[in-house]
């Protein structure tokens, strides 16, 4: 069989069981339904069955040595050699795999914790720790929104090691180690980067968490060596709260986050409005309480799922999750199946990315929500700063989630209750609770839902701050034009993974990701450091 007929079939093969992933996923997630969460796990199961074909991996590999390959013939290769190496796995333990993991996800999307006889949601947390000054309700809500941990974390621990029995199969030392590698991801790189960004970051982060503890400690009544997790507006200190003059909820009380949201992409001539159709934006009982955007096909029906309440949380949601839809939207049709995909989990991160933060933007505040100049004026100094505190709390959190899951692979027998808070309280400058010992590392769904993928969030972060710069140097300064959109379209959506994610950022911005943009835009307390 030559190369070509090789690809054809594999190809075919890939839409097949892709699909038959996608269709279940989506009404596991819309629904809460155990009978779709179990048909998730058939239909896992059958896609990694198909790749624990030795023969099929001997081909990849055989097909690679040749000499007069295509680019685009080896990088279909290099793409299915990632699948099929990391599943050389017996039928038995794949079957094990997927079911664990549909049967946690549906742990997850189902349950809801009770405070006082009244079962929370997650925008109920979020409500409670953004607006209530009740201390005691603060506190209920947030050890409530950490009960799933407990629910989960014996299960979670056997799929983990499950998981590494599984990487050590196919000669890896952890499962950790192995996802990396197929990811295209240089491992000690990417901690290097993520250690330095601390570093960097350290004095700066210091000084402006340091005001807002001032600033909660006065409005709580308390001293700042008494704050505890639960006087934060995130369960996880993921995000910074805003001042009343970053408080921009009263400006979406009444507005169309839908009609906002495509009139952003319309500006830019990336159309979005078309996916509303087949998505999921408002919040109901039994559907995943977050949001994410889901590539149902890779031939146009692409879909987000939200929670939308009219707030900025909400909008900056949109905005992320629609920046994913528009990336799939836009890929190139005429690419094979395998590489009508993201160039990597970063890369589609960062265009999300880009556009979840354009909720404290300036321009697109004037342009979009028609802020009057006078009041931008007023507001902008403190937006500014509020951006910078918001990106630096959310490097130290992923951080901290990055570095823990590390070493949950490396030792998941260790005590990882105490290891989750050191590494709290070091990298983020969270105080633990007074004698806490529960798994509220658990509590977070990406350790079942999305395995080792929570690096990307930071590399798009990189990748976006790069980007933007580049697009404001060399393009526009101004960001919502069509110039800018076709620009994105044409040289960022349409290639795919049709190049190694680090050559396609090199041939969009002109040189491989460089952290110093991130460090430039946001680890400085003033341009002159």
């Amino acid at each position: 069989m030559t190369v070509k007929q090789f690809l054809q079939q594999q190809n075919m093969m890939v839409e097949i069981l892709y699909r038959n992933i996608t269709n279940a996923s989506w009404m596991a997630q819309t629904t809460g339904e155990k009978e779709w969460a179990e048909k998730v796990g058939e239909a896992q199961t059958e896609f990694r069955t198909y790749f624990s074909n030795s023969e099929l991996f001997e081909a990849v590999q055989n097909y690679l040595k040749q000499t007069e390959l295509t680019a685009i013939e080896k990088r279909q290769l290099e793409a299915l050699r990632s699948q099929f190496r990391e599943n050389q796995l017996p039928i038995e333990s794949l079957k094990e795999l997927s079911q664990l993991s549909a049967e946690l996800n549906h742990m997850f999307n189902t349950y809801e914790p009770e405070v006082n006889g009244k079962k929370l949601s997650a925008n109920d947390v979020r409500n409670i720790l953004l607006n209530s000054e009740d201390l005691k309700e603060r506190e209920d809500a947030w050890k409530a929104s950490k009960e799933v941990g407990q629910v989960v974390e014996e299960k979670l621990l056997t799929l983990v090691k499950k998981r590494n029995e599984a990487a050590r199969a196919v000669g890896y030392n952890n499962y950790h180690e192995m996802s990396f590698e197929n990811q295209e991801l240089d491992r000690d790189e990417i901690f290097a980067i993520f250690q330095k960004l601390v570093d960097l970051s350290d004095s700066t982060y210091r000084r402006l968490k340091d005001e807002l503890d001032q600033q909660l400690a006065s409005k709580f009544g308390i001293e700042v060596s008494e704050l505890r997790p639960w006087h934060y507006v995130d369960p996880f200190f993921q995000e910074a709260p805003a001042s009343n003059e970053t408080n921009l909820d009263p400006y979406f009380k009444n507005e169309d986050l839908e009609k906002l949201t495509a009139d952003t992409f319309a500006e830019m001539n990336i159309p979005i409005e078309d996916l509303y159709a087949k998505s999921d934006l408002n919040p109901r009982p039994g559907k995943n309480p977050t949001a994410f955007c889901m590539d149902m096909d890779r031939e146009g029906d692409t879909r987000v799922l939200c929670n939308n309440q009219p707030n900025s949380y909400w909008m900056g949601t949109m905005l992320h999750e629609f920046g994913h839809a528009a990336y799939f939207k836009y890929l190139d049709l005429d690419l094979p199946y395998v590489l009508r995909a993201p160039a990597h989990t970063l890369t589609t991160e960062a265009i999300a990315m880009l556009f979840g933060k354009m909720t404290q933007n300036r321009e697109w505040l004037a342009t979009f929500l028609k802020v009057e100049d006078d009041k931008l004026n007023t507001i902008a100094p403190s937006l500014e700063k509020f951006e910078q505190l918001k990106m630096l709390i959310s490097a130290r959190w992923i951080i901290t989630f990055v570095f823990f899951e590390k070493e949950l692979y490396e030792n998941p027998d260790q005590d990882l209750n105490a290891l989750w808070w050191k590494l709290v309280s070091e990298i983020q400058l969270v105080n633990a609770p007074e004698g806490r010992n529960a798994p509220d590392w658990a509590a977070k769904i990406h350790f079942t839902l999305a395995p080792v993928y929570y690096q990307n969030y930071l590399l798009g972060e990189l990748t976006s701050a790069q980007l933007h710069q580049h697009i404001n140097t060399n393009l526009s300064e101004q960001f919502f034009t069509t110039t800018v959109g076709n620009f994105l379209r044409e040289e960022f959506f349409k290639p795919g993974s049709k190049y190694h994610w680090n050559e396609k950022i090199e041939k969009v911005t002109g040189q491989p990701l460089n952290p110093q943009f991130f460090v430039d835009a946001y680890c400085k307390l003033n341009k002159n450091e």
